[in-house]
C-alpha cells in the first residue's frame, strides 16, 4: 500500500485533494482518484489535483486534475485557485501571478491576498459560451442558446440557463 501525503482544500464549495508530486510520483492515478475521492470510504472530494513541474521551462508549474470518477479534466477554475493557494502557502513560489500548464492551455492565476489558511485568487477563465452546440445539452431550440428554459423535475419547475467555460468535468 502506497502512503500519500495530501492536503484537502475547497474553493467555493468544490473540494479537492492536492498532492505535491514534486516530491514523489503516484501510480495508477485513475484508480487512486476513485478511491480517495470516495465520500464514504475515502477522504472524499470532487477531484485529485497534482502539483507537477512544468513541461516548458517558461512556465512555473503544471496542474493535472483527475475527477472523482477517475477521468481526467482539462481544467477547473476552483481547482486552480486552490492550486495557487497551495503554492503560496507552502512557499513554493514568491510570485503573486504565475503560469500554470493545464490541458486547457496556460492559465495564469493571480493571488490578490493571502493569509495562512486562505487566499483570494483571481483567474481569467476566458469567454463564456452560450450556444447549445458548445454545451453538452440534449435540447434543441430555435434561439441557439438556453435561456430561462423550464426544466421540470418531479412536480417542480426550474428556470435554467446554460453556459460553458470550456472546462467540462
Amino acid at each position: 500500500m502506497e502512503l500519500i501525503k495530501f492536503t484537502k482544500m475547497h474553493g467555493l464549495g468544490n473540494d479537492f485533494i492536492l498532492v505535491n508530486c514534486l516530491e514523489y510520483q503516484i501510480n495508477n492515478l485513475n484508480k487512486v482518484a476513485r478511491k480517495i475521492c470516495n465520500r464514504h470510504f475515502g477522504i472524499g472530494g470532487d477531484g485529485l489535483i497534482l502539483i507537477l513541474p512544468p513541461k516548458n521551462k517558461e512556465n512555473d508549474y503544471r496542474m493535472q486534475i483527475i475527477n472523482s470518477d477517475g477521468s481526467e479534466a482539462e481544467m477547473c477554475g476552483n481547482g486552480i485557485r486552490c492550486f495557487a493557494h497551495f503554492l503560496k502557502d507552502r512557499n513554493l513560489t514568491n510570485k503573486t501571478q504565475f503560469k500554470i500548464e493545464t490541458l486547457a492551455g496556460i492559465i495564469s492565476p493571480k493571488i490578490i491576498s493571502s493569509k495562512k489558511n486562505r487566499s483570494q485568487v483571481k483567474v481569467d477563465m476566458g469567454k463564456p459560451r452560450f450556444k447549445t452546440e458548445e454545451i453538452p445539452v440534449n435540447i434543441k431550440d430555435n434561439l441557439g442558446y438556453l435561456k430561462e428554459y423550464q426544466l421540470k423535475i418531479d412536480k417542480q419547475v426550474f428556470n435554467i440557463n446554460c453556459v460553458s467555460m470550456g472546462n467540462p468535468h
